[in-house]
């Protein structure tokens, strides 16, 4: 038996044996057992309801910030289609789906003379992932214009949950694993004091005078330890420029590990556990993955 036979019959895209890997921003991992793309919430929603409970679930967005390891992913990986790409606003609240990039909400409030998303600019992934793991920069995180989400339980439920009972915290938030947003409403700023554009400007050359933007990463690999700052650290233990196969640290920013000569998942997974090995010995200070690592490793022999 097929092991997509085992899945209901939906709306929907489901394909068996995915080739996601290649389309994640290291451009490296293996497929997705079964690949669900859902084109609505109900079609969503019904689908997680009849998915059998011993099926693991993984949600993707734009896979700005993760690594698919070569084995692939066991199970099924929910990816949210154009249905989700949907932005409207009313006064100052921003209707936003959970699969709209970043950048483009950025632009959408630009338009409408919103303040306060400027810095979103700077983040390459999509608005869901963004929430749930309070992405930010420069000084600004998402939750901070959040007003509600919408969100669909593994059972297949639908879930409200307002940003006051919410715990943000620096890249984390206790929006539970089997929870996938599917839309937010944001509170945008009117009559800011300061060019929209322009900041949005400041923003992007920041980026590209700090960031390996021309090379395949997944942006910080590292979050930043309280009160320091992870590339300092990378750079104190002499990280900078190491590799590992085709996988190396960054010059331009060695907090950025960057698929430089056709690397496999393992070179850059390993490299990024020495980088913490090599931390720690240094100064004491164990670094996390900010990187999301996902699927089955294949072991090097």
């Amino acid at each position: 038996m097929s092991v997509i036979e085992k899945f209901p019959a939906v709306k929907g895209l489901l394909k068996e044996n995915a080739k996601i890997g290649k389309k994640s921003f290291f451009g490296v991992g293996g497929a997705a057992e079964v690949l669900f793309i859902p084109n609505n919430v109900d079609e969503l929603s019904t689908f997680l309801s009849e998915l059998p409970e011993n099926i693991p679930v993984a949600i993707l967005g734009a896979m700005s910030n993760v690594l698919i390891r070569s084995g692939g992913i066991p199970g099924v990986v929910i990816i949210l289609n154009e249905g989700f790409k949907r932005v409207f606003v009313e006064n100052d609240v921003l209707e936003v789906g959970a699969a709209v990039h970043c950048g483009k909400l950025s632009e959408f409030a630009m338009d409408r003379e919103l303040g306060g998303f400027e810095f979103l600019a700077g983040i390459p992934g999509t608005v869901g992932g963004a929430i749930k793991m309070n992405a930010g920069c420069y000084g600004s995180e998402i939750s901070n214009s959040l007003i509600e989400c919408e969100a669909v339980d593994f059972t297949g439920q639908i879930k409200w949950l307002r940003a006051k009972d919410v715990g943000f915290g620096y890249r984390t938030s206790t929006i539970p694993d089997d929870l996938i947003i599917t839309r937010a409403w944001f509170r945008g700023t009117k009559n800011v004091d300061y060019s929209i554009s322009k900041k949005i400007n400041e923003v992007m050359s920041k980026r590209k005078d700090s960031q390996p933007l021309n090379q395949r990463s997944c942006g910080s690999a590292f979050k930043n330890p309280a009160g320091q700052k992870a590339w300092e650290l990378i750079e104190a233990a002499g990280c900078r420029g190491m590799r590992v196969g085709g996988a190396v640290v960054s010059e331009k920013h060695c907090n950025f590990i960057v698929n430089e000569d056709n690397a496999a998942a393992e070179d850059i997974e390993d490299l990024g556990e020495l980088i913490i090995r090599k931390v720690f010995e240094k100064t004491g200070v164990r670094l996390e993955w900010e990187i999301a690592r996902l699927g089955v490793r294949n072991e090097r022999r």
